[in-house]
Parts: structure tokens; C-alpha cells; sequence
């Protein structure tokens, strides 16, 4: 091998070095908050994010008013994935995130579900029926699902005959709970949680049709602390793609 070749080869080692030691220097972690229906898609889609840019998802989870005031007690998240589309507003009206970075991620759907195979009917009419102790919620003063419920019950004017049997989690992952532990009959939690690929993964459910509540837009924004960070940039634009999206759209989100 001639001193020019070897010279060369050198030269070719170390730019392939460089460039290996910039995108170590490239990759970042990014802190997220994310609204508790979003938990399990949202795992899935950061392994995929992980793979295909080398960043770090650190996410916490919870009801969607908690992770709020988290937030403005000064939380180090730099992304936030609500449940709803007011409260990322509300933290872009008071200087909390990055202008121009609101985007819906996902529209949540409601669903009356029970652990039990067979006992919640295709049309709800288990709730006229009463035969039941305990209905599980999220809480609706921070949670969006938990808000969600309480208008399917006014719209079939049960909401006093109910009442006496509610039961509350602090979050919707929470009311899920009760009713897989069977603590609760049957609950309303999002679709999301009982469902995958087209199908019910457990129990039996009722579909709420979407009239029946306001619209669950799903909102993220980048906060001011992620302001600087690639890596928050860079998940907000992953999760506008198509991969996201079929994540997304498996657990029975619209977009």
C-alpha cells in the first residue's frame, strides 16, 4: 500500500469518526408530559423514535390538569401531550410554550366498558337499567374523559339517577383500574385503553357515539424549556408522521 493510499484511508477513518462523534453529540433526552389515555401509545411510538433518531423519551404520566400544574410549579417537561386542546392553549396564552407549536396529535374517542364478557350491551342500555353499583370515572375537573362522561350521562338524563354510584379516579388510567379490578361494574374510560387493531382487547363495551360530547382534541406543544432542544423538536415532528400515525390510529384515535 502506497503512503498516499494509507493517507487516505486515515483521512476516510477519521471523518467516519467525526461524523460518529456528532451524532453522539447530536442525540438528547427530551422530558415529556403526557395525558394518561396516551400511555400505552405513546410507548410504543417512542421505541420507534428512539430507533430512528437516537434521542431519549423521558415521559411522566397523569391526569392531564395535574401535569398542568405541575407544569407551572416548574417541572422540567419540555413537550406536553394533553388530553384536551385547552390547556395547551391556555399555556401558549400565558407564555409557557413555544409560539406556533400547538398541533392536535390525536381526537379520543369515550367507551362504556366492562371487564366482564357479555355485560355491557352494544347501545349502553346497561346504564337505564341500573343493575349496577358502581360506575367508574376520571375526574372531571382535571381530566377531559372524566368531563366526557358526565355529558353522556346529562344527554340520557341519568346523570341524578347515577350519581349515588360514581366512582372517581384521579385519572383515567385510574378509572380503568377500578373497573378491571372489578371494584366497578363497568366504567367509562377512553377507547384507547381497551382496544387495539380493530377490536375490543377485553370485556364488552358500548362505542359512545361522538355526538353524545364535546370533541376529546388531544393537543401538544413544545414548552419553553424544550425551546432549545432538538430532541423536543424532533418528537413533535415524529409524531406528525406517518409511523405515529399508525400507532395512533390503532388505538382507535382519529386524527
Amino acid at each position: 500500500m502506497s503512503i498516499r493510499v494509507a493517507r487516505l484511508f486515515s483521512v476516510i477513518s477519521l471523518f467516519g469518526a467525526g461524523l460518529a462523534a456528532s451524532s453522539v453529540v447530536m442525540a438528547a433526552d427530551v422530558q415529556i408530559a403526557v395525558a394518561a389515555n396516551f400511555t400505552a401509545p405513546l410507548k410504543e411510538i417512542a421505541v420507534e423514535f428512539e430507533k430512528d433518531t437516537g434521542h431519549k423519551v423521558i415521559a411522566s404520566f397523569g391526569p392531564t390538569g395535574g401535569l398542568y400544574t405541575q407544569i407551572k410549579n416548574g417541572a422540567p417537561f419540555e413537550v406536553f401531550l394533553s388530553a384536551d386542546d385547552a390547556t395547551p392553549a391556555k399555556l401558549e396564552a400565558e407564555g409557557e410554550s413555544v409560539p406556533g407549536s400547538r398541533f392536535t396529535y390525536a381526537v379520543g374517542k369515550l367507551v362504556l366498558w366492562s371487564a366482564t364478557a357479555g355485560y355491557v350491551d352494544d347501545k349502553g342500555d346497561v346504564l337505564n337499567k341500573g343493575a349496577f353499583k358502581h360506575l367508574s370515572i376520571a375526574n372531571p375537573k382535571t381530566a377531559p374523559y372524566g368531563q366526557a362522561a358526565h355529558q353522556v350521562l346529562a344527554r340520557l338524563g341519568l346523570t341524578d339517577a347515577i350519581r349515588p354510584k360514581l366512582v372517581e379516579g384521579t385519572n383515567i388510567t385510574q378509572a380503568y383500574q377500578f373497573v378491571a379490578t372489578g371494584n366497578a361494574e363497568l366504567g367509562f374510560v377512553a377507547l384507547s385503553q381497551v382496544y387495539k387493531d380493530g377490536v375490543i382487547t377485553s370485556g364488552s363495551a358500548w362505542v359512545v357515539p361522538a355526538e353524545m360530547y364535546d370533541s376529546i382534541r388531544q393537543d401538544a406543544v413544545i414548552l419553553k424549556k424544550g425551546a432549545d432542544n432538538s430532541a423536543a423538536t424532533a418528537l413533535v415532528e415524529y409524531l406528525k408522521g406517518p409511523k405515529a400515525a399508525k400507532v395512533i390510529r390503532a388505538y382507535g384515535y382519529d386524527l
